[in-house]
Formats: C-alpha cells, sequence, structure tokens
C-alpha cells in the first residue's frame, strides 16, 4: 500500500523511484519493498518530505 501511493505520487510529480532513492541515501530499490516491509516513521517522513506531501497522503488507502 505505502509503495504504492508512493509510486503514485512520483508518478504525477514526474520523479523516478531510483533518484529519489539516491537523492535520499537509501539502498537501491529499498522503496519497492514497503509494501512488504513496514518502513521506519522516519523513512516515510523523509520520502514525504521530498515529495512535500504529508505521512498521512503516503499512508492513505484513497490515494492508491
Amino acid at each position: 500500500m505505502i509503495y504504492d501511493n508512493v509510486k503514485k505520487i512520483c508518478s504525477e510529480k514526474k520523479i523516478a523511484i531510483s533518484e529519489m532513492e539516491r537523492d535520499l541515501g537509501f539502498p537501491r530499490s529499498y522503496i519497492c519493498k514497503w509494501n512488504e516491509n513496514e518502513p521506519g516513521i522516519r523513512k516515510v517522513q523523509k520520502v514525504a518530505d521530498y515529495l512535500k506531501v504529508s505521512i498521512e497522503e503516503l499512508l492513505s488507502i484513497e490515494a492508491g
């Protein structure tokens, strides 16, 4: 769910997930695993800040 929301928002903002991972210092393909393994809140906050959205938007079921 979280990954799907991140993917959708990145697509809307024309941002590659791999580029965001690199900019945030995350390992490659780290975010794509978020549907299986829930990330820590600090990582989610970093992504939310990067995308200029709220954490709630990343966690929202309706965003997907």
